[in-house]
């Protein structure tokens, strides 16, 4: 009974609006019903419908909603090109005249050179404006993810001019917590907040509530350059400049989140032996592009360590009771080299570091490998002497040698490897190569060799040189 409480609770707080609304426009309800119940639902639920839904069924919500509504849906969409591209001719300009522009250059970036130049010429010219302005930037370059959604003011306005022009673009731009000032160049000069405006006195001068010191971008700048100075401010929003400082967009808290959201997803993907991140409907053939050249350089480094294991084959075949503990070093070894490479790119994602900085990161991280080494080593040598000598019934000398060889050799792989997963990010950002590339499974690998090199010629030195086994 408890149970479908719990159900029937979990129900209320988290309503199926995806299959509500499929439901809605698969009926036979009129356009206008239609419209009137699907109008009660959030536009991100709507969105959230459309790839559930057959063409012919998003060909019904198209032709029920108009195209200021439908931008509005489409806004929310994951893959809003591909729904605009299913639109009739008329629809299609109406809604890219009425999106935010930023999808309208990306949906313009996909067409061929004719179609494209047919829809910028039908196009109202202000709206072409600002297609053709974000066309010129790159995916990487943060003025690709700006919007032109903002309210701007001139500075030398009076208040009562400020309030006037405020609710005319408002008509238009609903990102109105903060309002920008500009010369009469457009030159970007500061920002007043709405409260600060709605306050003032009708007299007051303008210039003594704009803030001259707000954060701002250039259009221009690489996202992964900027977007940790970004994240530094708790602003609604950040001001894009173009390098004559004029004001061309903004990055909206939204934006901001996406961008983030999106970096990380690239530095997960890149840590994973990716060169991008995948999505879930990605095709077959684009999910293995992106994974077979790590997985062919991976493999080549793995025949290096095969075959240093090759030049111990006399080690092995000598005492082959030393091969069960092989993966035991080899996994404890990638291991902290992945804490270390995680630790390092997390430091360099978030601060610019010194040289002495960087030594002192090399350093922390070669303590913590040392004392972690020397712990595990410890543990390793008496749990796996007693393992041999109780379990597997090995004369005491050969289980404690063979114990105390697994031990070093845990010790010098966990020291070595904490410093190789700081180094080579370190290295990597030295060369102006994006250090999350070291990734995981390039670390791991390296590590192994070192692990195995360590391994295998403490077992030769001590255990055949020296004890004679």
């Amino acid at each position: 009974m408890n149970s479908k409480k719990n159900i029937s609770l979990e129900a209320a707080q988290h309503p199926d609006y995806k299959t509500e609304i499929a439901e809605i426009i698969r009926s036979n309800l009129t356009p206008k019903l239609m419209k009137e119940q699907l109008l009660v639902y959030h536009e991100n639920d709507i969105a959230g419908v459309f790839d559930v839904l057959k063409k012919e069924d998003r060909y019904k919500l198209y032709s029920t909603f108009d195209a200021e509504t439908l931008a509005g849906i489409l806004e929310y969409s994951e893959n809003p090109t591909q729904y605009i591209g299913e639109l009739s001719i008329k629809k299609r300009l109406a809604v890219l005249s009425q999106i935010e522009v930023s999808i309208s250059s990306e949906y313009m970036k996909q067409l061929e050179r004719t179609q494209r130049d047919t829809l910028l010429d039908l196009m109202q010219e202000d709206i072409k404006k600002e297609i053709l302005l974000f066309s010129t930037f790159h995916e990487d370059e943060i003025g690709s993810k700006m919007t032109t959604n903002y309210i701007s003011i001139y500075a030398d306005f009076t208040v009562r001019q400020a309030m006037r022009t405020l609710v005319e673009q408002a008509a238009e731009n609903d990102n109105i917590s903060t309002i920008y000032v500009v010369d009469e160049d457009e030159v970007f000069i500061g920002a007043i907040d709405l409260k600060d405006l709605i306050i003032a006195r009708e007299h007051t001068e303008l210039k003594s509530i704009i803030k001259t010191s707000y954060p701002y971008v250039y259009a221009s700048e690489q996202i992964d350059e900027c977007i940790e100075r970004i994240k530094d401010y708790s602003e609604d929003s950040i001001p894009v400049l173009d390098a004559e400082n004029k004001l061309r967009g903004v990055l909206t808290a939204q934006d901001i989140t996406g961008i983030v959201e999106d970096v990380m997803g690239e530095d997960y993907a890149k840590i994973a032996g990716l060169s991008a991140e995948e999505d879930l409907h990605e095709p077959l053939k684009k999910s293995i592009g992106k994974r077979l050249p790590w997985l062919i350089v991976l493999f080549f480094l793995g025949l290096i360590v095969s075959s240093v294991v090759g030049i111990f084959e006399e080690v092995v075949a000598s005492l082959t009771l030393i091969v069960a503990f092989q993966s035991l070093i080899l996994d404890m070894a990638g291991n902290v080299g992945t804490q270390s490479l995680a630790i390092t790119i997390r430091v360099l994602m978030e601060e610019q570091l010194s040289g002495k900085q960087k030594l002192s990161l090399v350093a922390k991280e070669a303590r913590v490998g040392f004392y972690n080494g020397l712990i595990i080593s410890v543990i390793s040598f008496a749990f796996t002497g007693l393992y041999l000598y109780l379990l597997k019934g090995e004369a005491a000398t050969l289980a404690f040698s063979v114990s105390f060889c697994t031990g070093v050799a845990l010790f010098l792989a966990m020291f070595l490897s904490s410093v190789t997963g700081t180094v080579i990010p370190l290295l990597f950002k030295k060369l102006k190569i994006d250090p999350a590339v070291a990734s995981g499974p390039l670390i791991t690998t390296i590590n192994d060799l070192v692990a195995v090199v360590a391994y295998y010629g403490l077992a030769w030195l001590l255990l055949i040189n020296v004890m004679q086994f």
